[in-house]
């Protein structure tokens, strides 16, 4: 148990009948009125992102999870494969429960959240940023764009399309981010 005062960013919480994780939350003090506490929770099993307002003070049940490190193996017809990377358990996961499944190649390393209590996966995050190598894009055509900053589709190795730069050819490695699938930067060697 808890209250509102132990809210920090990425706590996951018992509420609704669901685990939520807080996304993000603000302390409030109106000039009239008791304070409270305005929450975006993201739940864990849907991926829903929902609004709450608690009052301050108020009781929550924090949710025990652990994070646990895990190598992507392969992709089949029953889903996306993972080994842990201590105890070489292997584990098969679906792709709802793995945020940005397109950008997943062998050997990829990830961290899966479970909850302790009933030893239930939740979610497949990935690291923030992944490396890639671009198989496709058209050439880029100088004197075709006004501005500096446009960008072409491209299809990276894991056949995810992802936007870069006129600059980039087929066969360059690039940073992606996972999050929002835009291009960070060349990678070099």
């Amino acid at each position: 148990m808890g209250d509102t005062s132990d809210f920090r960013n990425g706590l996951c919480i018992e509420f609704k009948d669901d685990l939520y994780t807080l996304v993000q939350f603000q302390h409030v003090k109106p000039g009239k009125g008791g304070a409270f506490v305005r929450t975006k929770l993201k739940s864990l099993t849907n991926g829903r992102v929902i609004e709450n307002t608690f009052t301050s003070g108020e009781k929550i049940t924090i949710a025990n999870v652990e994070r646990r490190p895990y190598q992507f193996l392969y992709k089949d017809d029953t889903g996306y494969h993972f080994m842990h990377e201590q105890t070489f358990e292997q584990l098969t996961m679906q792709p709802d429960l793995i945020t940005a499944p397109d950008l997943l190649k062998e050997g990829q390393y990830v961290e899966i959240t479970y909850h302790a209590d009933t030893e239930t996966p939740l979610t497949c995050e990935l690291p923030a940023f992944v490396e890639l190598v671009i198989t496709y894009t058209e050439p880029g055509v100088r004197g075709n764009t006004s501005s500096t900053s446009s960008l072409k589709p491209a299809t990276v190795e894991t056949g995810a399309q992802v936007n870069v730069p006129l600059f980039i050819e087929s066969g360059e490695k690039v940073r992606i981010d996972t999050r929002d699938y835009t291009y960070v930067e060349r990678v070099k060697g």
